[in-house]
């Protein structure tokens, strides 16, 4: 039998302590250099790091759980690569865990088991839909835990989303000031926080600004859904329609003009919310609110982090702000242009 190759057989093959190999294969710093090195020489000597017990000894997994449920919605899918790729670069591996939108208590419970199954050291919950029971669930059992896109009033948990009344204040400012009479919503999920903060920002700027709102249907973040409301608020007469995210805008758009047969913005100028890749193809040409993404995930990972190596961290609750991004989808005011 061959004897096994150890992580000091690679440092003296590499010329590097064992401690720089502990750094190169656990994703710690480590210049490039010693990287180089240290790769080269377990290619050589076929070397493979036990992550397993590694963990046994450190006590950490070095293992993150994201928890999603709504990837429909493309800005979705574009965080979790953020999520993989920043974490990563801090030594942690990304498990992905789906919990549909309406779980009970026992799908809960079960990606809960499958999370302390996998000794995860810390949780980020990615879904606006998903319950706020199984928050609370993951922080009992003692695991570090950031709300991301998601509030949860109350909880004490860290909390990472963007401004979400400003956003749609901003919207509201927006359509009045581009001379619009007849505004509704196509709200998000008003079972969210993300949906109600998006809601309340629009329609309290409206009525400051002297101007009811024609009406509010919610979407549910479906596009189904969003079809139907569309429906109903272009049947009531409506100018423009501010969409709770760009993936029930999409459809919203797709419905007036090949559906009705609408001019946009001609006869209704469309505002989404998230500014996803996609929002800037030819075929949509969306305007909408950014929500800044890489900055959110960066937040997030850093407060993860943070409670993962400092017990005591005291959990916050971080709004960031993102611009409106004009494009063709609604009609530009006279001073913006």
């Amino acid at each position: 039998m061959s004897k096994r190759v150890t992580s000091f057989d690679v440092a003296a093959l590499a010329g590097v302590s064992q401690s720089a190999v502990s750094r190169v294969f656990s994703g710690a710093s480590a210049s490039k250099d010693t990287a180089d090195k240290v790769r080269r020489a377990a290619t050589k000597l076929g070397y493979r790091p036990n992550v397993l017990a590694r963990s046994l000894i450190t006590g950490r997994s070095r293992i993150i759980g994201l928890v999603v449920a709504y990837l429909g919605n493309p800005f979705y899918p574009d965080a979790l690569e953020r999520f993989s790729r920043m974490l990563q670069a801090e030594g942690y591996h990304t498990l992905v865990f789906t919990l549909a939108e309406g779980a009970t208590d026992a799908d809960a419970d079960r990606v809960i088991q499958q999370m302390l199954d996998h000794q995860v050291d810390g949780i980020v919950l990615a879904s606006v839909g998903l319950g706020d029971a199984l928050a609370r669930r993951c922080d009992t059992a003692g695991i570090p835990v950031v709300l991301f896109n998601r509030g949860q009033e109350g909880s004490g948990l860290a909390q990472v989303t963007s401004a979400n009344r400003e956003g749609g204040r901003k919207v509201a400012e927006f359509l009045v000031a581009g001379g619009h009479e007849r505004i509704g919503h196509v709200s998000g999920w008003q079972g969210s926080s993300t949906g109600r903060d998006r809601t309340r920002g629009f329609l309290d700027e409206l009525e400051a600004l002297g101007h009811a709102v024609v009406g509010v249907e919610d979407g549910r973040y479906d596009h189904a859904a969003a079809i139907d409301a569309t429906q109903r608020l272009v049947d009531a007469g409506v100018d423009a329609l501010f969409v709770g995210n760009d993936h029930m805008a999409f459809a919203v758009l797709d419905h007036l003009r090949s559906e009705l047969g609408l001019s946009v913005p001609g006869d209704v100028s469309v505002v989404g919310y998230d500014d996803v890749p996609m929002a800037s193809f030819a075929g949509y040409d969306l305007t909408t609110v950014r929500q800044p993404v890489g900055r959110m995930v960066k937040t997030t990972v850093a407060a993860l982090i943070e409670q993962i190596e400092d017990k005591t961290a005291q959990a916050g609750i971080i709004e960031i702000d993102g611009p409106l991004i004009l494009r063709g989808s609604a009609r530009i005011p006279e001073g913006l242009r």
